[in-house]
Formats: C-alpha cells, structure tokens, sequence
C-alpha cells in the first residue's frame, strides 16, 4: 500500500523559509517600536496632515471628481476640433444624410437649389440665411455637374463667410478699467451659471487673472448653490446674499469689493429671466444703473447665453434682450444635445452680433472660442 503525503502550497513554503532566515527560533519575537516623536514642531505637522482643500488649493489644475465622469467615458479625448466634431454630429448628420439623398451626381439646376434651401432651412439656419448661401451657390455652380463631396466643401466655404465677422473671443484687457465687468443674462436652463464657471476657472486657473463672482441671481437657491459649487472648483471668491435678497444690491457690493481688491475680472450672474416677463426685465435694468453709479463705463462686456437646442426661439431672445440692455456678445450652449447647431448661422447672419464662445458638453473643456472655419466644416461633417 502506498501513502501519499499532501504537499503544502508552494507559496506558503517559500515565506515559511524566508521568515526563518530572517528571524531564528532562538531569538525573542519583534515588536514594533512604541517610540514617538516628540519633538516634532507645530508647522511641520501641519505640512504633514494637510486638509484636502490646501492640497486642491496647491495644485495648477483643478481635478474633476470621479462622480462627474460617465463611467463609458475615456481617460483621454482628441482636441477641440474632435469635441467640436463630435458635439455637432447630430447637426452634421442630419444635414448630411439629407444632401445625400438629395445630390446624387445631378445638375444644380434650379430644382436643386430649391431643395438645398428647405435642406438649410430644417436645419435651422432660417430662410434669410439659407436664401443667402443658395444665392452664393447659384453665381459659382449652377447648371453644373456636382455631387455631394462638392456640395459640402461649397455649403462650408459659404458658412464660413457669414461666421467670420462674429468670430470673436473674449477679450478682457481693458488698459485702465479695473475690474472688467462682465454681466451674464439669459433665461433659465441655458446654462449661464456653468458658463460663467468654465470661463472663471479658464481665466484664473489658465491665466492666472484675479477673478470674482457675483451670484446675483437670488430668485433661486440652487442658482447660487450651483455657482458656489463652480467658485470653488475655480478657486475664485464668489460674492452671495441670501435668497430673495435685492440682486442689484448683490452687484453693487460685488463691484465695490472688486475694485477694492484690484480684481481683473468680475462677472455677474443674473435670474433667469423669460424675455417675455417685463417686470424680471425691468430688474435688469436696475442693475446696470446701479452698476453704472460706481463705474460709468461699466458693464464692459453684457453676453447673453442661448441654449441652442431651442431652435429659432433663440431669435426671440436675442430680440427681446436687445431691447432692454446692450447686448454686447453671444455664446450659444447645449450643441451636442440637438441637430439645430444651423441656428448659429442663422444668428450670425441676422445680427452680426460678436460669438464669443460655444459649448459642446458639461466639462470644464467642452466651452472654448468660437472658430467660423472649425465650427463650418464640423456642422457639414
């Protein structure tokens, strides 16, 4: 009869004998050391257990918290112009599916041209634009053989043309005014408050300008939770008053510090008005007079922020907020979330008023100046 022994696992072996060699039977078992340092000083603990905000507050670049990352999400994306591809992929696709199915190596005949109109105006470029881009492409192509390949190298050449007098980024150099004071508008939902918190943490983290913030918007609490959320995320002092609190109050004193504290650049949140309530409108106004009492030549800059996914309504706005104050500049959001990313061509082309920036995503990355040639060929795909 043979008896077989069970073989102890490899690994347990192998530390069995290493703990022999470096401690013999014979000798006592050791015992961590008790001893503690005693005479360390007051500053170097301090430097030893430093608080999570002192090690954010140290770092160049603000980290993003795990929780705002889809988890399909990659570590790394392409540059702008691949986000700018991406956010409006469902503009592009849509126009190019249809010059597809429309342009199939056919004469740009007179027929042709009346579908490429109804093409740019479901796209939301509106009939004054798209009237005016068929106009340019009668006096080059028509009567003439082309196809889709072409079309699409045409209709971004066109695109361009009207986007390049409003491609402006922001400028904030002002020489001798001190504090740049910007004043934010918009109706609720178009993403004013993250607007102003990408800009804050690209001018202040990025160029390194002394930056504050007024959340005069205290029509809503979560309105100021959500910039004071952004604050601190920028590193940048916010300036709050409790909900309901006088908002032209909030800018006066916001100003007053700002100037009082050499800032760079101070931007003020406003409530999200509707551009059909007069009254809400009417406290805008206020603001600015207040505004103006300490620094005539303030607002330097007043941007109203569209959401795009509201199609031709953003006409409305710009319209209505035009009446009321001097709308200086746009930045047109929310582009990756509808296929009516033509309504930039449309406002380009009915008011001249200066772009400043466009937003393809919720990141801090996905708010960037606005190009007329990137933003062209990524609308025709």
């Amino acid at each position: 009869m043979v008896f077989w022994r069970k073989k102890k696992n490899d690994d347990t072996t192998e530390r069995e004998r290493e703990g022999e060699l470096l401690h013999h039977k014979g000798e006592p078992d050791l015992q961590p050391s008790l001893d503690v340092e005693s005479d360390i000083d007051e500053d170097t603990k301090h430097r030893l257990q430093k608080t999570e905000i002192e090690i954010l507050e140290e770092l160049d670049v603000t980290p993003v918290p795990q929780e705002y990352k889809h988890e399909s999400e990659p570590e790394e994306e392409g540059g702008w112009m691949s986000r700018l591809s991406k956010g409006l992929s469902k503009s592009s696709n849509k126009l190019g599916e249809n010059i597809t199915s429309v342009f199939t190596k056919r004469k740009l005949d007179q027929d042709a041209l009346d579908e490429l109109e109804e093409l740019l105006i479901i796209a939301d470029m509106g009939p004054q634009t798209a009237a005016k881009i068929v106009a340019d492409f009668s006096q080059n192509k028509f009567d003439k053989e082309i196809d889709e390949v072409e079309i699409k190298a045409e209709l971004a050449q066109s695109i361009q043309a009207i986007l390049e007098p409003v491609a402006k980024p922001f400028d904030i150099e002002t020489g001798a005014h001190k504090p740049y004071v910007m004043l934010v508008c918009g109706v609720n939902g178009a993403g004013k408050t993250t607007t102003i918190g990408k800009l804050a943490h690209h001018y202040h983290m990025g160029q390194h300008k002394k930056v504050m913030i007024a959340a005069a918007d205290t029509f809503r609490a979560a309105a100021v939770e959500q910039l004071d959320v952004w604050a601190k995320r920028a590193h940048v002092e916010i300036i709050k008053k409790d909900v309901g609190a006088d908002s032209a109050a909030v800018a006066f004193e916001a100003l007053e510090k700002a100037q009082a504290e050499q800032a760079d650049l101070l931007m003020i949140d406003t409530a999200g008005r509707l551009q059909n309530k007069s009254n809400l409108m009417a406290e805008l106004e206020k603001m600015i007079r207040v505004i103006k009492k300490q620094d005539e030549t303030a607002p330097h800059a007043v941007i109203l922020v569209l959401d795009s996914t509201t199609g031709q309504n953003a006409h409305s706005q710009v319209q209505h907020f035009k009446e009321v104050v001097d709308v200086t500049g746009l930045v047109v959001t929310k582009l990756d979330g509808s296929a009516k990313g033509g309504v930039v061509v449309s406002l380009a082309n009915d008011y001249g008023l200066p772009i400043h920036a466009i937003g393809v995503g919720e990141k801090i990355e996905d708010l960037s100046s606005f190009n007329a040639e990137d933003f062209a060929k990524a609308l025709v795909g």
